[in-house]
């Protein structure tokens, strides 16, 4: 039989519901991807809870997953414009556009985290509320007669060239919404592990395309909300984004070749990949930020008197921060005394001053190297 020329230009209304027609359990070399993946992911679950502050990451490795998944959609800021972005009285009108587009992933992603504590269920409703924060909108799914397509960027070959039409018409994109929020949550009819849910869920999310724009971060967040949803990850903190901008070209080519040719091994194989060896540049840096926690408390405290376990928690918990983060700590408010506070920091080379315009910014540089090593 022959097989059928895929049209890149015709909405690809046809895109087949979940589950995939293949067994792809049963294939030797997915099995084999698989066990690794589980098993560098549950590491990393053991290492998030080795942290003294469970949240202590958001401003470090969730904001560089932030940072490079805005970068694969060609968004881009500086990693200083962010680090003063977070600190506590930096303003928003400072902002340059690629740091506001960073934040607002940032937020999303942990408004999710925050409601699937409560509600473990990915849902329709969740799914359009993480696009509605990205893209500070009110909308949902794209409308029937909206001609969205995909195309090559500008630096590609053959740039502005259409390379995927996504599925069109009335009710479509809410029917394979529907079955792809059924894959991923009713685990008595789709018994498969999470993991290969979370690798075939990703391909068709991206297939379908049901937004005008913001599908890729709105997928990748997905990702890491799902993974917590179904216990894999105590926090959404896994640094997937860096392993796909690394490897974007075979990225995009196994993304295609499901559509077009049915082939779904390499395209899982490849997100197996991502998580296994995402998992472990993420537990790489969580170790290091704690050796070096624990070398700068014990440094520290042999200098200053007033130093604490509290304090190191939070010159680790950001790379700049304002004195009033620390005095809030201790207890003291005076600005003569958090000056002075801040320059012991500053005398033993804990911190270091940066001044932007009025502001003064005190840097954690032992923790820049680790976040940007």
């Amino acid at each position: 039989m022959e097989r059928q020329i895929f049209d890149r230009q015709k909405p690809h209304n046809d895109l087949p519901l979940l589950p995939p027609d293949k067994d792809i359990e049963s294939n030797p070399f997915i099995l084999k991807r698989l066990v690794s993946a589980s098993r560098a992911l549950a590491t990393v679950n053991g290492n998030l809870n080795r942290l003294p502050n469970p949240l202590m990451l958001i401003n470090t490795l969730a904001l560089q997953e932030a940072k490079t998944s805005t970068e694969i959609e060609n968004i881009f800021t500086t990693e200083d414009e962010l680090y003063k972005a977070i600190s506590d009285t930096y303003k928003e009108a400072n902002l340059n556009p690629g740091t506001k587009e960073v934040l607002k992933y940032r937020e999303a992603l942990w408004a999710g985290y925050k409601e699937l504590k409560t509600n473990r269920k990915i849902d329709s409703d969740l799914i359009k509320r993480i696009f509605n924060q990205i893209k500070e909108t009110t909308t949902g799914y794209r409308p029937p007669q909206a001609q969205v397509v995909i195309k090559r960027g500008e630096s590609e070959f053959r740039p502005g060239e259409i390379i995927y039409t996504p599925p069109r018409g009335e009710g479509l994109i809410e029917s394979l919404m529907d079955n792809l929020v059924d894959y991923l949550n009713n685990d008595e009819k789709y018994p498969i592990d999470p993991l290969l849910k979370m690798c075939v869920a990703h391909y068709q999310f991206e297939a379908i395309h049901p937004f005008q724009d913001g599908n890729g971060r709105t997928g990748r967040i997905l990702n890491l909300l799902y993974l917590f949803s179904k216990g894999l990850l105590s926090q959404p903190v896994l640094y997937m984004s860096k392993f796909i901008i690394l490897n974007k070209e075979d990225y995009y080519f196994k993304l295609g070749a499901v559509t077009q040719r049915n082939s779904w091994e390499p395209w899982i194989e490849f997100m197996l990949e991502a998580t296994e060896k995402t998992s472990l540049l993420t537990n790489s840096r969580i170790n290091e930020i704690l050796s070096q926690m624990d070398s700068t408390l014990e440094y520290a405290k042999g200098k200053i008197k007033w130093y604490s376990k509290e304090v190191n928690e939070a010159i680790f918990s950001q790379p700049y921060i304002k004195p009033g983060v620390i005095g809030k700590i201790v207890g003291k408010t005076s600005r003569t005394t958090l000056t002075k506070y801040v320059n012991d920091l500053v005398k033993y080379k804990i911190l270091r001053p940066s001044k932007d315009g009025v502001e003064v910014f005190y840097i954690n540089d032992d923790l820049i190297r680790i976040l940007e090593g």
